[in-house]
């Protein structure tokens, strides 16, 4: 996705919580360390993380057994997501 496209996407009404979700999500590489972090379980970080992904049409993360990675989406947008927080 280019840059000006997701700026345009970003710039809709994005639920603040579902960036926070992405943000804590993405430092800790990891949907049960930032549900712990955010006080909510790895199911509703994984549901914030998907509307985002929806949103977006793009995968945000890849998803392996124990761990998230960020995919090339994600490492784009966590670097303006950080700074916007």
């Amino acid at each position: 996705m280019h840059e000006e496209n997701l700026a345009l996407k970003m710039s809709r009404n994005f639920p603040l919580n579902a960036l926070r979700v992405f943000d804590a999500a993405a430092r800790h590489a990891s949907f049960t360390r930032a549900g712990d972090e955010l006080g909510m379980t790895q199911t509703a970080v994984s549901y914030q993380i998907k509307l985002l992904e929806e949103t977006l049409g793009e995968p945000l993360f890849l998803r392996q057994p124990r761990q998230v990675i960020l995919s090339e989406a994600g490492e784009r947008l966590a670097p303006k997501v950080a700074e916007g927080l």
